[in-house]
């Protein structure tokens, strides 16, 4: 959905007209450097502005907070079905476009609206509402040992790369109750989708792995998410139950990595001022709020489209024009003064508003809050590798995600994994059996056994 720096799909060819426009785009290098200038800049023309969102995809991006509330709690002026937006409707929009996998309409609580969004919700909701946070804290905690074991002994590690973006991906497998292979899939295809690599193939095996999972379920039901949706009295049926994962995943991966990234580098930041609140010191549950403010993981989204011509503070909103919220411009609005002193949980606009407001806001925060706490404490003296001016940001107009974390810290030895094979190590030779029967040998001809992803070598370690 997004690619990382030095590729990224946002870019129009030289020469391109898109050159030419004056128009404020939010894909492009100046914008993932320093966001907060372009939304000052958008504020200075009201309450909501013109942006582009990639070459040829215009939209209006919301910036103040008030406005932002009259968006997202009115679903009678404001639908979030993406097949009103006019312009892909009548093929203006090029198909290969870098924002429609974030855009384009998918049969999921995130992209309709009336009963059938609360049809789908209520089944979304009510099985979320069945994890346990204890059991929770334990999966987290057992995947964070795991990643931790990879690289503590190296001295060094992207924080980002090797424990920031896997944990939600093997934390998914694990609440979706996913076997070895289909869990290797689903993480390779999602982290392929996320980083911007053969979108098309990785879209196709992430639908082909999930339909699968949804078949073992409906076999061999668990105590996990995607069996308690299976059950659900809303009756979902396979490709619905597919699409509800799919949100799922691509509204809980891409977000809680970038919390807790976000966090992180603010808690590892001791270049700052003995008057700012961030730096060494800061507690983890005050750092998630601070970013939660004013670098939320998901910037701009909540992509809404006026059901008819609406007037917004004097702009006038076209019917079936994409309408996106600034969560980060809202939360730093200058008319909430106060309740920006103060940082109040309950002004902030990170986890949306009104029908479509985040269903998962409490597990995600336990999530981010165990996952920043176990790292912290496995590896007590880590420091940033880099200043954290120079840390680089990815390009792209959702989300505001780091493209790297690098940091050092004293070498030390594995701990809870210290026998478990690596990550696309090859599967071990044939052993006997416990009852002493032989395990049948490779085929003729077949020279290499199929790697072990993450999945499957945290299964080998831990048997959950």
């Amino acid at each position: 959905m997004d690619s990382q720096p030095g590729a990224t799909p946002y870019g129009a060819p030289t020469g391109c007209p898109m050159h030419a426009k004056s128009q404020t785009s939010l894909y492009g290098p100046e914008f993932a450097a320093n966001p907060h200038a372009v939304y000052d800049e958008l504020r200075s023309q009201g309450p909501a502005a013109p942006i582009e969102l990639a070459p040829g995809v215009d939209a209006t991006l919301v910036v103040s907070h008030e406005a932002a509330l009259r968006v997202l709690q009115n679903p009678a002026l404001f639908a979030r079905d993406s097949r009103r937006w006019t312009a892909l409707a009548t093929g203006a929009i090029p198909m290969d476009s870098p924002v429609l996998p974030m855009m384009a309409y998918r049969p999921n609580c995130l992209f309709t609206d009336g009963t059938e969004h609360l049809r789908l919700r209520k089944a979304v909701t009510e099985s979320l509402g069945r994890l346990n946070p204890s059991r929770l804290r334990r999966d987290v905690e057992r995947i964070g040992d795991y990643l931790v074991d990879q690289f503590i002994e190296r001295g060094s590690a992207d924080l980002l790369a090797e424990y920031a973006k896997l944990l939600p991906l093997l934390l998914f497998n694990q609440l979706f109750g996913c076997p070895g292979d289909i869990g290797d899939r689903l993480t390779r295809s999602m982290s392929a989708i996320f980083d911007g690599e053969d979108v098309l193939r990785a879209n196709a095996e992430l639908n082909e792995c999930l339909m699968e999972l949804v078949a073992l379920k409906r076999r061999q039901p668990g105590e996990d998410i995607t069996s308690w949706l299976i059950q659900h009295p809303a009756g979902l049926r396979d490709e619905e139950l597919k699409d509800q994962l799919v949100m799922l995943m691509g509204a809980g991966i891409e977000p809680e990595r970038n919390l807790i990234a976000n966090a992180l580098l603010l808690m590892l930041d001791t270049g700052l001022g003995d008057g700012d609140r961030r730096g060494t010191g800061m507690l983890v549950e005050d750092a998630l709020d601070e970013v939660l403010w004013n670098n939320p993981p998901i910037a701009n989204y909540a992509t809404h489209y006026p059901t008819q011509d609406v007037e917004l503070n004097g702009l006038t909103l076209a019917a079936g024009t994409p309408v996106l919220i600034s969560f980060a411009a809202a939360n730093t609005d200058p008319a909430l003064t106060d309740a920006r002193r103060t940082l109040s949980k309950g002004a902030h606009l990170a986890w949306g508003a009104g029908p479509h407001v985040c269903p998962a806001k409490s597990p995600a925060q336990l999530i981010a809050l165990t996952a920043i706490e176990k790292v912290l404490n496995a590896v007590p003296d880590i420091t940033l590798g880099v200043p954290a001016d120079a840390i680089e940001w990815r390009r792209g107009p959702f989300h505001r995600a780091q493209a790297a974390l690098p940091v050092r810290f004293t070498p030390a030895p594995r701990r809870a994994s210290a026998s478990a094979p690596a990550p696309g190590a090859q599967a071990p030779a044939p052993q006997p059996s416990a009852t002493g029967a032989s395990v049948p040998q490779q085929r003729q001809g077949e020279t290499h056994r199929k790697p072990k992803g993450w999945w499957s070598s945290f299964l080998d370690v831990f048997r959950v």
